[in-house]
């Protein structure tokens, strides 16, 4: 059952970031295309910026970026060609060997906001595994299956992490007073306190992301 999840992650090794935090206002998207060679480094990416000069003194700057080639400009936006350092952090590789795609990416904040078309959830957990394994700050903002009708959403919760915060919820951890400690919650989920505290925090962290923070945004 192929999912699509909608992410967002932040390196400072990952592609064009200290571009990203060095100029004001830039704007950068990754210009899809059809690759299915995981070690490819070299993409076509869409900026935004008014001055040119300053963009590509900052490529020049740039720690991720090995070398850069103009394909066109119009305006304040221009389209160039990137081939990234070996120290650069990218979840391309990751994602192509899980046989998923990187449907829409696009800057947001400090980071990338990254929309996945994955074949399963064993597949997300890889991409998940390997941001853990490379350091990088992943956060799932929704999750959905797209073979479901109504395109039910996960509200970027884990399975993992949808089973604690259900448990949790049912033992009555959030009532107040609570019925129920954290040690109790996690030793009939066989955790360590820690693990439960950590999955509970990530958890209602990323249900926020997905509900609340997400509204915000969009109003």
């Amino acid at each position: 059952m192929s999912i699509t999840a909608k992410v967002h992650i932040e390196h400072e090794h990952l592609s064009l970031a200290p571009t990203l935090q060095n100029l004001d206002g830039v704007k950068i998207r990754v210009i899809t295309q059809g690759t299915t060679d995981p070690g490819s480094t070299d993409f076509p990416f869409l900026i935004e910026y008014e001055d040119h000069d300053e963009l590509e003194s900052m490529l020049e700057a740039d720690v991720t970026v090995e070398s850069f080639e103009l394909v066109d400009r119009s305006g304040d936006t221009a389209i160039y060609y990137i081939e990234h350092t070996p120290e650069t952090r990218l979840i391309s590789g990751v994602v192509t060997e899980q046989n998923g795609f990187l449907v829409h990416t696009e800057t947001k904040d400090d980071g990338w906001l990254v929309h996945l078309l994955l074949p399963d959830r064993a597949a997300l957990n890889a991409v998940w595994e390997y941001a853990i394994e490379n350091d990088i700050s992943l956060d799932i903002i929704e999750i959905y299956s797209n073979d479901d009708a109504g395109g039910e959403s996960s509200y970027g919760l884990t399975d993992e992490q949808l089973a604690a915060l259900q448990l949790a919820f049912d033992r009555g951890y959030f009532n107040e007073p609570r019925d129920i400690s954290l040690s109790e919650v996690a030793e009939e989920m066989d955790l360590s306190s820690t693990a439960m505290s950590g999955r509970l925090r990530r958890g209602m962290r990323n249900l926020i992301a997905a509900t609340i923070a997400e509204r915000d945004r969009e109003e």
